[in-house]
């Protein structure tokens, strides 16, 4: 009772102590997960450093260590030590396991000279990270990191042999103790620079920068923690999550929730009014138009096909469906597209759309659902009320998109219903491109709340969210459990 309280304490306190704790909770659980990384630590046995500290210094590396994911193919771990000399007491090839580096960073003894740290990032460069020492080749997968602890100004010069290790891929962490000289510690270290250095006054408080070092190092498994808002699959991705769907389901623009019905899978043929009141100017601004509409679909062979008919007073096919399936391909045949002038005859257009653009032998797929998107600047010379009601009875989901002196009441008679989301308006063809942002094209039917199987399937997502509600609280307290133990 007394978990779920604190659980609930979270909730209000906010959100950022909700991630703090979860990030606590998921790397006592065992949850977090170490990215793949060549890390060698480079530490400071100058004279200055007392035998006792040294100790500390050997302390804080196996704390780190403890918190890494070992192993040839996660984190491999190197210690270079140095003072007026450099020695490699750990490669990157030496130990595949946890045990066995701990043992190894509990033999090291300190040097007890000078502090030649430039010396040092140059062996660290030229051999600790070396293919030969067990570093792996360059891949964006696996990052390079120097962890360097000093206590003292350097006798040689540090600034450019650490530019060179940062250009080569290296990222530096620069710890300071005591007397160091900050400016050394910034000539060292990455940018940004207040997440790269750090200082202690002593030995004794360095254990205290485990935590930063582990958490940087640490990347949680945010499916298994709970911390995703997928509606049915979540896919871990390094630091991050991404969702998915069931067979037969599919994810909706909002990148979290599913659908039985896809919009992805769409015929959709363009209606172009190619008449001479749109002028040559505007007719450029008409292509830009249908480019920024097929921007936002999902084209490809077994997705959206586009086809394009052009009509003045008489009808043209540009291109049929399916004859291009990349956007590509699609924006250039679009470019290309000549402008014919003449009349306008908006029935006989709807009509072709009818008898033509959405048959079979013109690329037309069976069962794929059916889009038409109609574009004119003016009143139609001909009847358009029998093609445009046949073809909403046909089931196409038909747009009309009108500019300039288009009629109200022949766009209407042309869109689907709801008419207010099926056709657009503008007086200006310099403002086409609003309409492009607001046209959103929906061939999934919108459930009615009021019916029996809408309720059904409300209260079964209600269930099952209830249900992974209830999963995700059990694991949190768990974890809390696990906590609370290992601060006891």
């Amino acid at each position: 009772m007394a978990s779920l309280a604190f659980v609930m304490l979270l909730c209000i306190v906010g959100t950022q102590a909700t991630v703090d704790f979860r990030n606590a909770a998921a790397m006592v659980a065992g949850l977090c997960n170490t990215k793949p990384i060549d890390l060698v630590f480079i530490i400071d046995s100058s004279r200055s450093v007392r035998p006792s500290e040294f100790e500390q210094v050997k302390v804080f590396l196996s704390k780190v260590i403890e918190g890494l994911d070992v192993g040839p193919d996660a984190t491999r771990v190197g210690v270079v030590n140095y003072a007026s000399r450099v020695k490699n007491e750990v490669s990157l090839k030496s130990h595949k396991t946890k045990a066995g580096l701990i043992k190894a960073v509990a033999k090291i003894e300190p040097l007890s000279s000078g502090t030649m740290t430039g010396l040092a990032i140059q062996f660290a460069l030229n051999v600790a990270f070396s293919e030969g020492e067990g570093a792996r080749t360059k891949s964006p997968d696996i990052s390079k990191v120097a962890i360097i602890v000093t206590d003292g100004r350097p006798q040689d010069n540090v600034r450019d042999i650490a530019a060179r290790a940062r250009e080569s891929g290296i990222e530096i962490f620069a710890i300071g103790v005591g007397r160091v000289d900050m400016n050394t510690l910034k000539q060292m270290a990455s940018e940004p620079l207040e997440e790269h250095t750090d200082y202690v006054e002593s030995y004794s408080l360095i254990e205290k920068l485990t935590k930063k070092f582990q958490e940087a190092f640490c990347v949680s498994d945010l499916c298994a923690t709970g911390d995703h808002d997928c509606e049915q699959i979540c896919i871990s991705v390094p630091g991050s999550f991404k969702c998915a769907c069931r067979e037969g389901h599919t994810l909706k623009a909002d990148g979290r929730t599913c659908s039985a019905c896809s919009d992805a899978t769409t015929d959709v043929v363009f209606l172009i009014d190619g008449s001479k009141s749109v002028r040559p100017e505007n007719f450029e601004l008409v292509k830009k138009f249908i480019n920024q509409i097929i921007d936002k679909l999902d084209v490809s062979e077994r997705g959206t096909h586009v086809g394009l008919v052009q009509y003045s007073s008489a009808v043209k096919q540009e291109f049929p469906l399916g004859r291009y399936t990349t956007k590509k391909d699609l924006k250039e045949a679009v470019k290309k597209m000549d402008y014919m002038e003449r009349g306008t005859m908006t029935g006989q257009a709807l009509r072709f759309l009818l008898d033509n653009s959405f048959t079979p032998g013109q690329g037309a797929r069976p069962g794929v659902a059916k889009v038409g998107i109609v574009f004119t600047d003016g009143r139609s010379q001909d009847y358009i009320g029998d093609a445009a009601r046949k073809a909403k009875e046909n089931g196409f989901n038909m747009y009309a998109v009108g500019v300039g002196n288009a009629v109200e009441d022949e766009l209407k008679e042309i869109a689907s219903e709801p008419a207010a989301d099926h056709y657009f308006y503008t007086a200006d063809f310099k403002t086409m491109n609003q309409i492009a942002k607001k046209l959103q094209i929906n061939t999934c039917p919108v459930e009615d709340p009021c019916q029996c199987d809408s309720i059904t399937k409300f209260q079964k997502k209600v269930e099952e969210a209830l249900q992974a509600l209830t999963k995700k609280l059990e694991g949190v307290t768990k974890r809390i459990a696990a906590l609370e133990n290992k601060i006891v």
